[in-house]
């Protein structure tokens, strides 16, 4: 007689979606970019990679100067998807137990009970995290890696979704830590934040002038999209679509070739290739398509790879960022043909 305990059945592959499935998604965060895009004006390729960032169960760190729209395209986020919704302020003096949440002496019952932190949340806004020291942004660690928290020795599971986007100013700005590359990794995104072009901007200006009183951010035109469980399923669907070998091994070369590439001193490791693949999932869902091609690797191989990897100081020297490398790693590695 055999012993299961040993050797536990393997479970049936889950079938891919449905072209029905898929349709229906992409309708949804199509409707779901073009509610944010109704405040966030000229800002198309910020909403679409924060978009698959969603779609793929992932985290955002989102980069830029201050002013350019990063805590309200996450404000609008959180209107549209409903759900539970949480800012945190990172600041110099803030603590470990400030994220998580702590441990308080109840003196009726004469026991500790746990006060839940405002990480146990759906959507995170962790707003210019790089403002507090390392130690509290490794609060974020364990949330961000295995969806729970630990509180005096407790493991507490956080509910799904849960997703951490987090803001930051350029490393230059005074008052700034450079997060630990442990906690880099577990952004599955990088996003850069640019200035809009010029008449995106007169559009910006004419719209949060208009009759507003103060500088609030104004959500009140985004209307709830979906709710968490819709985008649960949603989720799901995402990690069902099909992926060629071919495409998964032009995932795992363009990896490859970043970490021996000329001028990169620290290269992008193994949980890349894992992170590329999920957001072109996510890109191929939001294009309508059940399968992944070369191209969803390409459009998201920058945002992927940015954040993982360092550049020599002789290539910061000249000024030169990971996007300029990229550009010439998509141009020299093969892609497979159709």
């Amino acid at each position: 007689m055999h012993d299961t305990h040993d050797h536990p059945p393997r479970t049936a592959p889950s079938p891919p979606p449905t072209a029905a499935q898929v349709t229906h998604c992409a309708e949804t965060l199509a409707a779901l970019e073009q509610g944010i895009g109704g405040v966030l004006i000229g800002q198309q390729r910020v909403i679409r990679e924060s978009v698959v960032a969603l779609a793929a169960a992932g985290h955002v760190l989102l980069e830029g100067v201050p002013g350019v729209g990063k805590t309200l395209l996450v404000r609008a986020l959180a209107v549209a998807l409903g759900g539970r919704f949480s800012r945190i302020q990172f600041t110099p003096d803030l603590m470990p137990s400030d994220v998580t949440g702590h441990a308080v002496f109840d003196s009726k019952s004469e026991t500790f009970r746990i006060r839940r932190g405002p990480i146990f949340c759906n959507l995170l806004l962790g707003d210019e995290i790089n403002r507090a020291p390392p130690k509290t942004q490794a609060a974020l660690l364990e949330a961000m890696q295995e969806q729970q928290v630990t509180i005096e020795g407790a493991s507490l599971a956080l509910t799904p979704p849960f997703s951490v986007f987090a803001t930051q100013n350029p490393i230059e700005h005074e008052g700034t830590y450079p997060l630990p590359r442990a906690q880099l990794d577990r952004f599955l995104l990088k996003i850069i934040v640019d200035h809009p072009n010029a008449d995106d901007e007169l559009a910006m200006v004419r719209q949060v002038t208009h009759e507003r009183v103060g500088d609030l951010l104004d959500v009140s035109a985004v209307v709830q999209i979906l709710n968490t469980t819709d985008l649960i399923a949603l989720q799901q669907v995402c990690a069902r679509l099909q992926v060629a070998d071919s495409v998964l091994a032009y995932a795992v070369r363009l990896v490859r070739a970043a970490r021996e590439w000329p001028g990169i001193e620290t290269g992008p490791g193994p949980r890349t290739g894992i992170a590329l693949i999920r957001a072109a999932r996510a890109h191929a869902l939001v294009g309508g398509r059940d399968f992944v091609t070369p191209d969803d690797i390409k459009a998201m191989a920058a945002a992927v790879l940015r954040h993982r990897l360092t550049l020599s100081a002789d290539l910061e020297m000249e000024g030169l960022e990971p996007d300029d490398l990229m550009d010439e790693l998509l141009r020299t590695v093969p892609a497979p043909r159709p």
